[in-house]
């Protein structure tokens, strides 16, 4: 699931004009990574929301610019495994 996520928020990256060429896991999706500004990361939040069923809290936006994909993409997994398990 986790490598699903991941190509998935890749190819999002890509649609939004973001160079990916050199973004691995432990790229920060903030300002010193990615460099998504709070929009784009509202735009990806959105986009993730739409493909995978999560909501993301209004509080977690600044937590976003702060991860890296690596930890993006997991946490997303986890939270896309748990809503099937029912314990979302």
């Amino acid at each position: 699931m986790r490598d699903e996520v991941r190509v998935f928020v890749i190819e999002q990256l890509t649609d939004m004009n973001y160079d990916i060429d050199d973004i691995d896991d432990d790229t920060t999706l903030g300002p010193s990574g990615v460099d998504l500004e709070s929009l784009a990361l509202a735009d990806l939040a959105v986009r993730v929301e739409d493909r995978y069923g999560l909501k993301f809290a209004d509080d977690e936006s600044e937590k976003l610019a702060l991860m890296t994909v690596g930890e993006f993409t997991t946490m997303i997994a986890d939270r896309v495994v748990a809503s099937a398990d029912g314990n979302a």
